[in-house]
């Protein structure tokens, strides 16, 4: 090895101990920068996929959809079963629904189950929804606002609010028209007429058999009912039931 050789080799071997000895990245530095290289850093660790967390977009806060109303039917339909027969009603819950919803809840309470019809004249109307056999008064709810002017009118046929003078005081009872009643359209005298809400759609033959009953005079609880049924006309039942049911042909 000639005296050249020796001399690098051994500058070769002071760097490796220089670097080896210290073994810091000021050791590592200063080897490249002896060796010419320039220093280098370290390539950062890149966070995992799983690690990064991507940002949601947010959103946007929306009112609360309030809940849908169910829509409420424009007719309603019952069967009234009585002692002579079948009626049925067609409750005309869109120009009258104070009265519909009224007469509905005494239907669905079987309130008019057991009850007669009280009154009957002929020619004008058959009332009942009120009292028992013995007529006896059953306890009804709060009188309800008269709908007179719904635009309704006491034709044959139609069934209306029965009520005392007092304009707003209908509870459970009703009529059917027995025929055209027009002064019962007339509030000009009394400052209200009477609340038509519905009218029979199958069964006036049963009305007309009910209008032709033997009326008399009876009382009860010191009170007279005149026009009323020498036997007893039953109203056995009222349960709801579809338009088809209601309009069905005997």
């Amino acid at each position: 090895m000639n005296p050249m050789t020796k001399a690098l080799f051994a500058s070769f071997a002071s760097i490796l101990v220089l670097a080896g000895a210290s073994g810091s990245a000021a050791g590592q530095t200063s080897l490249a920068r002896l060796a010419g290289v320039a220093a280098v850093q370290p390539p950062a660790e890149q966070p995992k996929k799983d690690d990064v967390k991507k940002e949601e977009p947010k959103k946007e806060d929306k009112p609360a959809t309030p809940p849908q109303e169910k829509p409420v039917a424009q007719f309603e339909y019952v069967k009234m079963s009585t002692s002579k027969g079948d009626i049925y009603l067609e409750l005309d819950h869109g120009k009258a629904p104070i009265s519909t919803e009224n007469f509905l809840r005494y239907v669905d309470k079987k309130f008019y189950d057991g009850t007669v019809f009280h009154r009957v004249v002929p020619d004008f109307v058959v009332q009942g929804g009120g009292f028992d056999k013995d007529l006896k008064k059953k306890e009804t709810a709060a009188p309800i606002k008269n709908e007179w002017q719904n635009g309704l009118k006491n034709k044959r046929g139609t069934v209306a609010m029965a009520r005392t003078s007092a304009p707003d005081s209908a509870t459970s009872q009703f009529y059917i028209n027995l025929k055209d009643n027009a002064p019962l359209d007339d509030g000009s005298r009394t400052g209200a007429a009477y609340a038509v809400f519905g009218k029979v759609v199958n069964g006036m033959d049963v009305v007309d058999k009910i209008a032709q009953a033997k009326t008399t005079t009876k009382t009860a609880d010191r009170q007279p009912f005149e026009n009323c049924p020498v036997e007893p006309i039953t109203i056995n039942s009222v349960t709801r039931v579809t338009k088809d049911e209601a309009e069905k042909k005997k």
